[in-house]
């Protein structure tokens, strides 16, 4: 009966004309979102893709072009919520942008859907149109890591990234193919109600083998691990505090404070301190006396978010090594900038001042920081974490990787916690234990496989001491990056064609 049901309700999809079919393409696009991280409801994808699939079904390019589109946007609209709570802290400038910026961007991203949906309808409805059709949604996805500076954020294959042993299991496949791949074989699996029931059996099948092969490797014991515990600080500064010298100084000590807490939970034993994102209201590589303070309650190394001006009197968003009282130990720059939260790209002037001067200058790369007793740590600010197969410096790679970040600008929100997911898959990724500190959370650790080791939930404010884990052998992904997720889309893209030309003769 429930299949009668769903194959009525496909088939009346089918029949949807005009703005009918637009709505209601618009409404399966914000149901796909519910899949997305925190919530993690799976199975509306099973019924969002091949709703899309049977929307497309005897639409011209042009229609399969705009029900892609509002599709689409529905998902984004619904997905990006949050990046509205940032404007909301400077409304009274930026009020106007409150009801715009989010559809604005969903309009851009929708662009990305509705481009496949528009070349696979110029095929037979059949399994070939739908492989193509999720092959050229994959491929759109992973150029919108580099198009216009790229927002590879919410990519299909993190619904996977359910917190727990589950989600642990389910993830491990980006060792392999990164999450690229997983969102590729994710569209499938979502495709395969449309792809009639031996496909879906075979489908079903086909996860039941990831699923053993994940609980597989997951058993896998990852390499030696160091004596080291990693002390996390959340100061939980809510954005806007930072107003004068006084509030600096307030800040200061507080992180202060709950180093040395940290540093005295950890008992003696060799320890790191790490600090989140422009914690620090000094400028930690010209102010000599702020490093002494930080160098005396960590008692070792640590690893301090602050802001610094370079040789051209340029601001930059840093990450300073502090190792003593002496010079700094060694700097990394954020080098992929927020556009407009950091900088406002050159190919869209504003006919308003959104940043001072000319916004924050961005860094060479990736880079690997090296300070004594500690092994080398591969450092990622903020939302570079998001950039799948580009964080890591191949020349010079890290044991571990450092994430510091400043999400109080998206409050409470799923933006947070989505932001999260794709930090614990960049650590199955690279096969590298990563440790974050979040301003008001979620302050983290993760194993090399992508396991939590403890969290600090938002809004709160402490510390969270981790034993760094071992890192795990290179895995494939970290080897070859985007070449595997894009081979095996291309496979499939060309598996695609073939059979849609054969159904065409």
């Amino acid at each position: 009966m429930g299949d009668q049901m769903m194959r009525g309700f496909f088939q009346s999809l089918r029949t949807l004309q005009g703005r009918r079919a637009l709505w209601t393409a618009g409404g399966l696009g914000a149901l796909s979102a519910l899949a997305l991280p925190p919530l993690h409801v799976l199975p509306v994808l099973l019924v969002a893709i091949p709703g899309l699939i049977a929307l497309l079904d005897g639409a011209s390019p042009k229609e399969a072009f705009r029900r892609g589109f509002c599709f689409a946007f529905g998902h984004h609209l619904l997905g990006l919520y949050w990046i509205t709570e940032a404007i909301l802290f400077e409304a009274a400038r930026f009020w106007w942008l409150v009801p715009l910026a989010v559809p604005a961007l969903s309009l851009v991203l929708a662009n990305f859907i509705a481009i496949p949906c528009w070349l696979a309808v110029r095929l037979r409805p059949g399994v070939g149109r739908i492989l193509t059709l999720c092959s050229l949604w994959t491929l759109a996805f992973i150029a919108q890591q580099f198009v216009l500076t790229g927002f590879p954020w919410n990519p299909i294959g993190s619904v996977w990234a359910i917190p727990g042993p589950v989600g642990d299991v389910l993830l491990q496949p980006v060792a392999i193919i990164g999450v690229h791949g997983l969102t590729l074989l994710t569209l499938l699996l979502a495709a395969a109600p449309a792809m009639g029931k031996r496909v879906l059996v075979s489908a079903l099948g086909m996860l039941a083998i990831v699923i053993s092969w994940g609980a597989a490797r997951i058993a896998e014991p990852a390499q030696p691990a160091p004596d080291l515990t990693v002390v996390l600080v959340q100061g939980n500064t809510i954005q806007g505090q930072k107003a004068n010298r006084a509030a600096y100084i307030d800040i200061f000590k507080r992180h202060l404070a709950l180093t040395e807490a940290g540093v005295g939970q950890a008992a003696g034993k060799p320890s790191v301190v790490v600090w989140p994102e422009t914690a620090s209201p000094f400028m930690m590589d010209s102010d000599a006396g702020a490093r002494a303070a930080v160098a005396e309650a960590a008692a070792g190394p640590a690893f301090i978010g602050a802001i610094r001006y370079d040789e051209h009197d340029q601001p930059r968003n840093a990450l300073i090594g502090v190792y003593g009282p002496g010079p700094v130990a060694g700097i990394y720059d954020k080098h992929h900038l927020v556009p407009f939260g950091e900088y406002i790209p050159d190919w869209l002037p504003l006919p308003v001042k959104i940043l001072p001067g000319v916004g924050l200058a961005a860094g060479d790369g990736p880079k690997t920081l090296r300070l004594p007793g500690i092994p080398p740590a591969g450092a990622l600010i903020c939302y570079e974490a998001i950039f799948s197969g580009q964080i890591v410096d191949e020349a010079d790679r890290p044991d571990w990787l450092v994430n510091v970040t400043n999400d109080s600008w998206f409050g409470n929100s799923t933006g947070p916690r989505q932001h999260l997911a794709a930090v614990r898959m960049r650590a199955i990724e690279e096969g590298l234990p990563i440790m974050r500190a979040a301003n008001t959370g979620i302050t983290a650790g993760f194993d090399a496989h992508g396991r939590e080791l403890g969290r600090l939930e938002m809004g709160e404010q402490g510390v969270l001491l981790v034993k760094l884990p071992g890192k795990l052998p290179t895995p494939p992904f970290a080897r070859f990056g985007l070449l595997l997720p894009l081979g095996l889309t291309l496979a499939c893209l060309g598996i695609g064609l073939w059979c849609g030309r054969q159904r065409r003769a």
